[in-house]
């Protein structure tokens, strides 16, 4: 069953004088559940194509379809909803506030919703990623493996049911990044959520259901993992 959908998806930006279309005409589904690897070379157009995935860019063509409602030209007013609720998102750089604490940042999208219950499912979220202790703390005084895993923490508040994952090791050494890395992978497992992940990483893609590869904007690859 496909939970989200891209038809022939182009994004094109200038640069100096030429436009150049760094996702083009890129078509893909993706099934509910499914862990999906976006790779290839920087440049490749990767980033982008998940922005446009995820409603945070939108494509100068094509259409992105979610559960079988297209939401590629939704207003503002109806697609931050989508981006706070339905998605969650692990970015290389964690993006988390300064000056909130550890449990500010992954409570503030439950806030947001007026979820009554998001500091408890934030204090619960925090201790099953080891950081019951660590929920006073600003991301000043946190390790790059542990704003990540705040991070993993806020994209999960809401429940979402998709979640992408921009490098989310990149910024991390290996052992860090493996931890976290293995740590999305099985709260992912737990929530049966769907994973959308850019990576360059082939020891990652090496774990996915399936791997994408672009170059030059285009879909050149699309393969099973195979064992």
């Amino acid at each position: 069953m496909k939970v989200l959908e891209a038809v022939g998806l182009t994004k094109v930006y200038p640069i100096g004088e030429r436009r150049v279309a760094v996702v083009n005409e890129v078509s893909l589904a993706v099934a509910h559940g499914e862990f999906l690897v976006v790779e290839g070379e920087s440049g490749s157009g990767k980033s982008t194509l998940l922005a446009l995935l995820s409603g945070l860019d939108r494509p100068n063509s094509g259409r992105i379809i979610l559960e079988g409602t297209d939401i590629t030209d939704l207003p503002e007013d109806r697609l931050a909803p989508l981006r706070n609720g339905t998605f969650g998102f692990v970015f290389q750089a964690f993006h988390l506030v300064p000056s909130l604490t550890a449990l500010e940042n992954v409570a503030f999208p439950a806030e947001l919703k007026g979820d009554a219950a998001a500091r408890r499912k934030t204090g619960d979220l925090l201790a099953r990623v080891g950081l019951g202790d660590r929920g006073g703390n600003f991301p000043h005084q946190l390790s790059g493996g542990e704003k990540q895993r705040v991070a993993i923490c806020r994209a999960l508040i809401n429940e979402p049911r998709i979640i992408f994952a921009d490098e989310p090791t990149g910024n991390l050494d290996s052992r860090n990044g493996r931890a976290v890395f293995d740590l999305l992978l099985e709260l992912r497992r737990e929530r049966s959520v769907t994973l959308v992940l850019v990576t360059h990483n082939p020891g990652i893609a090496g774990t996915a259901d399936r791997v994408v590869t672009l170059q030059d904007g285009r879909i050149t690859g699309d393969r099973p993992h195979v064992s």
